[in-house]
């Protein structure tokens, strides 16, 4: 049985990742993955580079990966906290 750990091994030995999570329950796994490589490519390439780090394994052990794939920049964005409720605008 792949584990979560096995995978993220997988992507990582493949892709340079700034962040790399990945969960699942052997068959089923999903993925964060961050890196520079993704800079400039569209959703469908990003998922390719991830494929090609995976190469036969996506076949032969693991049954399905979700993924999201960020820049490092995209990525900041969105860990960035969200503006206060209650901030105070000066007149």
């Amino acid at each position: 049985m792949v584990l979560p750990a096995d995978v993220q091994r997988y992507i990582g030995e493949g892709l340079e990742c700034a962040v790399l999570e990945v969960a699942g329950d052997g068959r089923h796994f999903e993925a964060l993955i961050v890196s520079r490589q993704c800079e400039g490519k569209r959703l469908l390439q990003r998922q390719q580079l991830v494929y090609a780090a995976l190469g036969d394994r996506m076949r032969e052990e693991i049954h399905a990966l979700s993924m999201k794939t960020l820049t490092p920049a995209e990525w900041a964005a969105t860990a960035a906290p969200p503006p206060s409720a209650t901030a105070h605008r000066s007149h």
